[in-house]
């Protein structure tokens, strides 16, 4: 964790975000000695990874398929 006056972020911020990609810290901004403010990572993951949840859903027929219903009043 790296702690630094709203001075300081404002002039290094740059290097300051460069630092939470590669390293994955958070910095604090303090302001006269008061933590004021968080720089976080963000969580990186897959944006097409299936959620562990949906692996358990199943479907007993086809969704795709018309019904009936759907038809009678063409």
């Amino acid at each position: 964790m790296i702690t630094v006056s709203i001075h300081e972020a404002k002039t290094r911020l740059s290097a300051l975000i460069r630092t939470i990609e590669k390293r994955g810290e958070k910095v604090i901004i303090m302001r006269h000695g008061v933590a004021v403010a968080e720089l976080v990572p963000l969580p990186r993951g897959s944006r097409t990874a299936v959620h562990k949840e949906l692996k358990n859903i199943r479907i007993l027929y086809d969704p795709t398929e018309p019904t009936q219903e759907e038809w009678e009043d063409a």
